[in-house]
């Protein structure tokens, strides 16, 4: 082999070894980091969203419970723990990590930001939405009690009209429960006080409740 051969053997394995560098680095870029926040359990979400017609069944499925606390909250990890369908509307109520949020007043122009309690086990949220469309349905009351294997109200509050940036529309509050345990949950959602076009002059017009049984524990 002349000198010039053994010149441009070292020079393409040179290449070859530094591309293979190159796609590993490259690699371990692309990789995705593990959940580093409350918000990203809060924002772990269930795949069975259609379907529901009447009760699903279901007692408590959750997604990711294996997360960091962060700045003293421990993240909780998503609950599905009711869906219903009401002549056409349906209903979900699922869990996320306590959180804070803001009732603005218009007529005062004053925000009050509601703060969870120290003992707070997770941010109730119920989305109601058209089933068709999938689009959330505005300006209907929803009240939800829980309570405990006994019998006895352990919870019971306005779930207030809300918005997140991660969540999206959805009637939601902040709920303690005294423990781990099996519950039960009832929702009254009162009709939609708002216009209607006429493929929905006939329906949402008396409360309705929604009864589920779905157990819970804190996060270890």
């Amino acid at each position: 082999m002349t000198t010039r051969t053994r010149t441009l053997t070292r020079a393409t394995a040179a290449l070859l070894a530094a591309a293979l560098l190159a796609g590993c680095a490259s690699a371990d870029k692309n990789q995705t980091d593990p959940p580093s926040s409350s918000t990203t359990s809060a924002t772990t979400t269930s795949s069975s969203m259609s379907g529901m017609s009447g009760m699903s069944g279901m007692s408590g499925s959750t997604v990711g419970t294996e997360v960091p606390e962060v700045n003293g909250v421990k993240p909780v990890a998503s609950q599905v723990l009711a869906t219903a369908d009401w002549q056409g509307m349906q209903i979900q109520a699922r869990t996320m990590t306590p959180t804070t949020f803001v009732l603005f007043n218009s007529s005062t122009d004053k925000e009050t930001y509601m703060r969870p309690p120290k003992d707070a086990s997770f941010h109730l949220m119920i989305m109601l939405s058209e089933k068709q469309t999938s689009e959330p349905i505005a300006y209907a009351g929803v009240w939800a009690t829980i309570l405990n294997s006994q019998g006895k109200t352990v919870y019971s509050d306005v779930q207030w009209p809300m918005n997140s940036a991660y969540m999206g529309p959805h009637y939601g509050n902040n709920v303690a429960l005294p423990g781990a345990g099996k519950y039960t949950l009832k929702l009254l959602i009162t009709p939609p006080d708002q216009g209607r076009h006429l493929e929905f002059a006939h329906v949402w017009q008396q409360k309705h409740e929604v009864t589920e049984h779905f157990s819970w524990a804190p996060p270890k």
